[in-house]
């Protein structure tokens, strides 16, 4: 199953408290996914269901490994973009978003 949760639906869990669980509907995992704008509070919300015991899977931080220098995806991107290689050898974010 999944679900996805913006930021304000998560006041009710929020309100439970730490160490409050979400209860298990069958043997199979639910998947989270949260949504919000910067500043929105994902990166507090992630802290919070760690802290419950919850597996996180942070995507920010995938990609952040996957564009630094050395990651897997910095050939790929700059074989498609080559302006998009930054002086450090990875990913220069800003230099992808004007190419594409």
């Amino acid at each position: 199953a999944t679900l996805f949760l913006p930021m304000a639906g998560l006041a009710a869990i929020a309100a439970a408290g730490v160490g409050a669980r979400i209860p298990a509907r069958s043997s199979t995992a639910t998947v989270v996914g949260l949504t919000g704008g910067i500043g929105m509070g994902k990166s507090s919300a992630a802290a919070w269901f760690r802290r419950c015991g919850f597996r996180v899977h942070d995507a920010d931080a995938t990609v952040h490994s996957l564009y630094a220098a050395g990651g897997a995806a910095v050939e790929p991107v700059c074989a498609a973009f080559p302006s998009a290689r930054g002086a450090d050898g990875g990913i220069d974010r800003a230099a992808l978003s004007a190419a594409v």
